[in-house]
């Protein structure tokens, strides 16, 4: 169960710089297709990811996670359907149920917004990831092979889904 000091809002426009910091520190080979980032780091918030599409987790009143929620394309045909599109835990705080509360809430979002569906790409050998999307209800819809080569190793891209209702 998540640490019940955990708290959870949409991020606010103020929050970039704060999460462009988390966005660089928790970088790392298992989760990231993107090279590691470096200075100038560019902002957070973009046109494709904006604070509105963001939650945000907070402990003792700092940012410590974070999760984008936003359409998987911009076709109506697919308007029904939202995806998590970057989800990141401090490491300071992970163990805590962070990731946690905010795919629950991710999913309660996409509810609240109309959608039917939410997925996700995870890469294959994030195992940590994996169990987390699993327990919360997430299953393997498909899997392309080797879809990226990462530090000299070929990686799968999996997708994964489940129903919001």
């Amino acid at each position: 169960m998540p640490d019940p000091s955990i708290s959870l809002r949409p991020a606010r426009p103020e929050d970039d710089e704060e999460l462009t910091v988390l966005d660089v520190a928790t970088w790392s080979p298992l989760h990231a297709v993107m090279p590691e980032p470096q200075p100038p780091y560019p902002a957070f918030f973009t046109e494709r990811h904006t604070a509105e599409d963001t939650l945000v987790a907070e402990l003792d009143g700092r940012v410590v996670g974070y999760l984008r929620l936003g359409l998987p394309t911009p076709l109506a045909s697919n308007a029904h359907v939202r995806q998590i599109q970057g989800l990141a835990v401090a490491g300071e705080a992970r163990g805590r149920g962070v990731g946690r509360a905010l795919v629950r809430a991710a999913v309660e979002e996409a509810r609240r917004r109309g959608a039917r569906r939410i997925t996700l790409r995870v890469l294959g050998h994030n195992t940590p990831a994996r169990k987390l999307y699993e327990s919360e209800g997430f299953v393997v819809e498909g899997v392309l092979p080797e879809e990226f080569l990462l530090a000299g190793e070929y990686v799968d891209d999996v997708f994964m889904g489940r129903s919001v209702s």
